[in-house]
C-alpha cells in the first residue's frame, strides 16, 4: 500500500493565472536575439561555451554527457535535451550529474522523491565535493552535505557539470575535496513565450507547472524568466509520498554594451515522509519497497516520520567587461529550514514505552535552520602574456540545532533525559545548539598564454573559515559549550592545457584539495584537546587528460591518482573523545566518456571507469567506492522525435555495517527508456505540443544497491533497494 496525498491545486491555480493574464496582456515583445546571463564566473563560461555549437546536427548537441575542449581537470558537461527528455519531471540535479562516469547515485523512493541517499565521486561522499548553482557554493555548514529536493527542480536547471578534481585557485567552495557539481540555472529566452507542462506517472505521481519567458520588454533589453512547480507522489516505498512546490525567477537588465545585471530567486516548499532504510528480514516479510506502515500504535507509522522543509535562494550578479578588464560580483543569500519528526527506532528494535506509559511510542522531533549571506568577488586583467586574475569569497552562516524527545501517542515532550529537571524541555531536550561558520578564501592565478595553442594557469588560494558553537546542551555529550576555533590552509594548484589542433586538446593538472573540519569536532567535552592535533583534511591531486570534438565525435579521457591524508579520527582516551588526524585514502582511476554520431539521426554514447580507493591505515577498500561504472547508449534524434536507450552501470561496492559484516554489494545495471514527439497542432497561439514517455528501470531490477545504515538498538545493517520499473507520461507546450 502507498500514503495517497491530497495534490494541493493552490500553485496550479496561480500557474494558470500568471498564463492567462500573461496572454491576454502580451504586447509586441521587443528584441531578436536570446538573452543570456553574462555573469557567470569565466571557468563557468568557458564549460558553456565547449557544448554550444553551431550545426544542429552536431554530435555536441545530442551527447548526454561530454568533456570540455577548455577543462583543465576532468569534467563532464551534461546538456539541457538529457535533462529534459531522459531525467524524470521529479528528478533533480544528483538524477542529472548519475550520468557521468565514477557517479554513483542513489534513489530509494524514485528520482526526486527524496532526498538522495548516495552521491558518490570516485568514492568521494556528499560533504566531501562542492556543490554549487551559478556558481554560489551552497551546503549545511555542519558537514558540508546538501539537501537534494530542496533547492531547483529539473525544469530550473539548464546544464549541469560534474568537475572531478579540486580545480583552480579561482574554484571557491569548502570542499574542493572532491571536485564540484555545478547546476547552471536557465536563462531568459529572446521571445515571450508560455510553456506549460503535465506528467503523469507511476505511485500516483503528478507534476503541473510552467515556464513564462517576457522577451525583451525594454529598450535596453530587460528579460525575465519564471518557472512555477507543483508536484505530488506516493512514492515507490510504502506511505514515503512527498509534496513539493517551487518557484524560480531570473531578470537580466543590460547596463550598456559591456555590463549586465543578473537578479535571481527561489523558493521551494517540501513535505515529505521519511523511511530510515529496511534490514534483511523486513524486506523479506514486507517486500523490497517496504519503508514505512500506517499502524499509529508502531514507531514506523508514517505520520510520526516526515519533514516539513522550506527553502529560499536569492542573488544579484553584476558582470562587466570593458579595455581588457572583467569584473564579476555575486551578493547572494540563501535559507533552510527543516523541522523533522520520527520515531525513536522505525525498524522495531527499540520497544515502545515513554515517562506516560509503557505503550506509548517514543519519537523525537526537531529542528534545524541556517542562513547564509555572502559575497563572491572576481576580477581579471589582461596583463602581459596572458591574465591576472584575482578574488575573494566571503560566506556567513548561522545555524540552530535543537532535538527533543517526544511521545507521538500523546503529542507531547517526553521527560526521559532528565526527569528532575525545572521545565519540561530541559527534561527532554538531546540537544540545543546554535552555531556560525565564517569562510573567508582570497584567491590569485595567473594564465600565461605560452602560444596560440598552450597555456599554463597557476594560482594559489588562502582559506581561513571559524567556528563558533553556543550550546546549551551539546550533541553527543548532553553539556553546555561555548566555543570558538579557527582552521587555515594554503591550497596552490598548477595546470597545463595544450591545443594540437581545433578539434584535440589535453591537460595536465596538479593541484591541493581541502575538506573543512566538520562540526562534530566540537562534539566532546573539551575540544581544545584535539586542536593541536587536527589539520584540514586535504588531498593531492594529479591528473592528466585528454578530449576530441568534431562533428560527429566526442571523445574524453583521462588518469588520475590522489591522494588524501590528515584524516580526522577519534579514539578515547580516559574515556573522553579525542580527535586526531591519522591514515587516509589513496584513489587511481582511468576514466573514459565519448559520443558517435553514425547518421540519420542516430547516434552512440559510452562511458566507463575503473576506480580504486584504498584506505592507507589497513589497506581496505574505501566504502561506497564501486570498482568500476559504466554507461551506454543510443539515440535518436531527428525533427520532431527524440529516443533514446541508456544503461548505466555500477560495479561491486564495499560497505561496513559493523565489525562482523563487511560485505559487498554485487554490481547492478539500470536501463531507462525514453521517447518523444514534437508536432504542431495547428491551434491559434500554440506553436508547437509535445508528448514524452520515459520508461525507468526498464528490465526491473530491485536489488540491494546501498546501506543505507544501521539500527540504534543491535546495529543491524539497513539497506536501500532499486526502485521498480516505472514511468512518467509528459504533455507540454508552447504558447505564443
Amino acid at each position: 500500500m502507498t500514503r495517497q496525498l491530497s495534490a494541493p491545486i493552490a500553485l496550479a491555480r496561480t500557474t494558470l493565472a500568471l498564463c492567462l493574464t500573461a496572454a491576454i496582456a502580451a504586447p509586441a515583445w521587443a528584441g531578436d536575439n536570446a538573452a543570456t546571463d553574462t555573469s557567470a564566473t569565466p571557468q563557468q563560461a568557458k564549460s558553456l561555451d565547449a557544448v554550444q555549437v553551431t550545426g544542429t546536427d552536431a554530435v555536441t548537441n545530442i551527447a548526454p554527457s561530454q568533456g570540455s575542449m577548455v577543462a583543465t581537470q576532468p569534467q563532464s558537461i551534461i546538456g539541457r535535451t538529457y535533462i529534459q527528455e531522459n531525467v524524470p519531471p521529479t528528478g533533480d540535479y544528483t538524477d542529472i550529474a548519475s550520468i557521468a562516469p565514477s557517479v554513483y547515485t542513489v534513489a530509494p523512493n524514485g528520482s526526486g522523491l527524496m532526498e538522495a541517499a548516495v552521491v558518490s565521486i570516485r568514492g568521494f561522499q556528499d560533504g566531501q565535493y562542492n556543490v554549487t548553482f551559478d556558481g554560489i557554493p551552497w551546503m549545511d555548514s555542519n558537514d558540508f552535505t546538501h539537501h537534494s529536493t530542496s533547492y531547483f527542480t529539473n525544469q530550473q536547471t539548464n546544464a549541469v557539470t560534474v568537475d572531478r578534481g579540486p580545480g583552480t585557485a579561482s574554484t571557491l567552495g569548502n570542499a574542493t575535496f572532491g571536485g564540484t557539481i555545478s547546476v547552471d540555472t536557465i536563462n531568459p529566452q529572446k521571445q515571450f513565450g508560455i510553456s506549460p507542462y503535465v506528467s503523469y506517472g507511476s505511485w500516483d505521481t503528478a507534476v503541473e507547472g510552467a515556464t513564462i519567458n517576457t522577451g525583451a520588454f525594454t529598450n535596453s533589453g530587460t528579460s525575465a524568466v519564471l518557472n512555477l512547480q507543483n508536484s505530488t507522489s506516493d512514492g515507490y516505498l510504502t506511505y514515503a509520498g512527498q509534496r513539493r512546490q517551487s518557484v524560480f525567477a531570473k531578470l537580466i537588465q543590460p547596463l550598456g554594451e559591456n555590463t549586465t545585471l543578473t537578479f535571481v530567486a527561489m523558493a521551494n516548499n517540501l513535505h515529505q515522509y521519511v523511511p530510515f532504510g529496511a534490514t534483511k528480514a523486513q524486506i523479506a516479510q514486507y517486500g523490497n519497497n517496504y519503508g514505512l506502515n500506517d499502524d499509529p500504535t508502531s514507531q514506523a507509522y508514517y505520520a510520526y516520520n516526515k519533514d516539513e522543509i522550506n527553502t529560499n535562494l536569492g542573488y544579484i550578479g553584476l558582470h562587466s567587461a570593458f579595455d581588457g578588464w572583467t569584473f564579476d560580483n555575486k551578493v547572494y543569500t540563501y535559507g533552510y529550514n527543516h523541522f523533522g519528526y520520527n520515531g525513536l527506532d522505525p525498524n522495531g528494535e527499540t520497544p515502545n514505552g515513554t515517562a506516560y506509559g509503557t505503550d506509548n511510542v517514543p519519537g523525537q522531533h526537531m529542528r534545524n535552520t541556517n542562513r547564509s549571506w555572502g559575497d563572491i568577488f572576481r576580477v581579471g586583467k589582461e596583463l602581459g602574456p596572458g591574465e591576472l586574475r584575482a578574488g575573494v569569497w566571503y560566506d556567513h552562516q548561522d545555524d540552530i540545532r535543537w532535538l527533543y524527545e517526544f511521545d507521538d501517542t500523546l503529542n507531547q515532550l517526553n521527560p526521559i533525559n532528565n526527569p528532575g529537571a525545572a521545565t519540561l524541555q530541559d527534561a527532554a531536550v538531546d540537544r540545543r545548539m546554535n552555531d556560525t561558520l565564517i569562510t573567508i578564501q582570497p584567491f590569485i592565478e595567473y594564465q600565461w598564454n605560452i602560444t596560440d595553442n598552450a597555456y599554463v594557469i597557476g594560482g594559489v588560494k588562502y582559506n581561513n573559515f571559524e567556528r563558533d558553537l553556543s550550546a546549551t546542551v551539546n550533541q553527543k555529550t548532553g553539556t553546555p559549550l561555548d566555543y570558538s576555533k579557527k582552521w587555515n590552509a594554503t591550497l596552490p594548484s598548477a595546470s597545463f592545457h595544450y591545443a594540437f589542433t581545433s578539434s584535440w586538446t589535453a591537460y595536465a593538472q596538479w593541484a591541493k584539495g581541502y575538506l573543512a573540519p566538520n562540526l562534530n569536532l566540537l562534539y566532546v567535552p573539551n575540544p581544545a584537546v584535539s586542536d593541536s592535533a587536527v589539520a584540514p583534511e586535504k588531498t593531492t591531486n594529479i591528473q592528466l587528460g585528454t578530449t576530441w570534438t568534431n562533428d560527429r565525435l566526442t571523445l574524453s579521457g583521462d588518469v588520475y591518482k590522489i591522494d588524501f591524508n590528515n584524516f580526522v579520527q577519534s579514539h578515547k582516551v580516559g574515556g573522553i573523545t579525542e580527535f586526531y588526524n591519522g591514515g587516509g585514502v589513496h584513489y587511481k582511476g582511468i576514466e573514459l566518456e565519448g559520443t558517435y554520431l553514425l547518421g540519420a539521426g542516430f547516434s552512440v554514447y559510452a562511458n566507463g571507469s575503473l576506480n580504486r580507493a584504498i584506505q592507507t591505515t589497513d589497506n581496505q577498500w574505501n566504502a561506497n567506492t564501486p570498482h568500476k561504472t559504466a554507461a551506454l547508449g543510443f539515440t535518436y534524434s531527428n525533427g520532431a522525435i527524440y529516443a533514446s536507450l541508456v544503461d548505466k552501470f555500477v560495479g561491486k561496492t564495499y560497505y561496513t555495517a559493523n565489525a562482523e559484516d563487511d560485505t559487498p554489494i554485487g554490481g547492478y545495471a539500470i536501463t531507462n527508456f525514453a521517447a518523444s514527439y514534437k508536432f504542431d497542432p495547428h491551434i491559434t497561439d500554440v506553436k508547437d505540443f509535445k508528448i514524452g514517455v520515459q520508461l525507468n528501470n526498464l528490465f526491473n531490477n530491485t536489488h540491494i544497491n546501498a546501506l543505507a545504515g544501521t539500527t540504534g538498538a543491535d546495529n543491524t545493517p539497513l539497506y536501500w533497494t532499486i526502485p521498480a520499473r516505472n514511468f512518467n507520461f509528459t504533455i507540454s507546450a508552447d504558447l505564443f
